[in-house]
């Protein structure tokens, strides 16, 4: 286990204190949108997808999330952890695998649907009509909402890696954005566009619901039960990470056991208020204008540090040149630096 980082610490031990300002309001702005507005949309997820394929009252879902929640983040980091280790390569592997399955069956439709996505997003019509730009800006919302790229929330949980270089952590990070919109979200794009539920057009779509019908069309009813419970895990493992981006902003502005209990008690409820009234999550929206200012703030941080970021590849590449097959960080090379020693001994 690493020590605790993200942009918010970038800020103060890289720019310096003069910056204290934007590290907070980065805390307050990732503890809003990640902690609270996302938590919100988890619940209300799994309890829409529970309703949709075995009927399950939301409140009941509601109970359940709740208290798996309230066990999770009340065991600390070291649970977080390990309930994620788990939970993770589960939940990853099983929807690929089934979303295999789906694109075998239907394999000679393949260049139909690429043919029907570069067409609808780039024709001549949507060109004209700003389509395209639509298409363009959407998708970047929901690529920030997916990937988090550049918003510089994934980085507070990288932190704590243990790694003997930060450019080697850097790199993995980089194919985890991989991993999560080419793989996952192009899995969920296929599912849906080869079945026969979706209808061009159609207004106040529930996503999940689309997709677990579309699911069911493809492999039968047995898929909507499959799905329910991909779907658990997917929201359990991102309310334990949406939660951790919160106590880690919060540790940041505040040591006060008292703030940090008033977190938890808050997350819990934000869960359980999402997942029993999927109206309210509306109220949530505020979570996409907070990404804005995520990115805003962090991006012009990284700007500022650039020179820093190129002394680090520089000194990485140099190793791997000489023949260092996993290069080695030394904060001595870096002295100037306002470096945390003990985080980077020697491994």
């Amino acid at each position: 286990m690493g020590v605790p980082g993200g942009p918010a610490r970038t800020i103060i031990h890289g720019l310096g204190e003069d910056y204290r300002w934007l590290s907070y309001l980065y805390a307050i702005c990732l503890i809003a949108s990640f902690a609270i507005g996302f938590n919100a949309f988890q619940g209300n997820t799994v309890a829409g997808a529970a309703q949709d394929s075995m009927g399950i009252d939301r409140i009941w879902t509601g109970i359940v999330l709740a208290i798996i929640t309230g066990f999770v983040v009340y065991g600390g980091i070291k649970r977080i952890t390990k309930v994620s280790d788990v939970i993770v390569p589960i939940m990853a592997v099983g929807y690929v695998l089934i979303a295999i399955i789906v694109i075998l069956l239907n394999i000679t439709e393949i260049p139909a649907i690429f043919h029907s996505i570069i067409a609808n997003a780039f024709g001549f019509e949507e060109v004209v009509g700003g389509g395209m730009g639509a298409a363009l800006a959407q998708g970047l919302r929901r690529g920030l909402f997916s990937n988090e790229a550049g918003l510089g929330s994934a980085p507070n949980v990288a932190a704590t890696a243990d790694v003997t270089h930060p450019i080697s952590q850097g790199i993995t990070q980089s194919l985890s954005v991989f991993i999560d919109t080419i793989l996952i979200c192009s899995c969920t794009a296929f599912i849906i566009l080869l079945g026969d539920v979706y209808v061009p057009g159609a207004e106040n779509i529930d996503g999940v619901v689309l997709t677990q019908q579309s699911l069911v069309s493809h492999v039968g009813t047995w898929a909507q039960y499959y799905l329910t419970g991909a779907i658990l895990l997917f929201s359990i493992s991102s309310i334990i990470y949406n939660y951790y981006l919160g106590e880690n902003a919060l540790t940041f502005m505040s040591k006060s056991k008292k703030s940090l209990h008033a977190l938890r008690i808050i997350v819990i409820a934000i869960v359980f208020i999402g997942a029993v009234a999927p109206g309210a999550t509306a109220i949530f929206f505020f979570s996409d204008p907070m990404m804005g200012v995520l990115a805003i703030v962090n991006l012009l941080a990284l700007l500022m540090l650039f020179p820093t970021l190129n002394r680090l590849l520089k000194d990485y590449k140099e190793q791997l040149k000489k023949g260092i097959e996993h290069p080695v960080f030394d904060p001595a090379k870096f002295s100037d630096l306002d470096i945390d020693h003990k985080a980077w001994k020697k491994k």
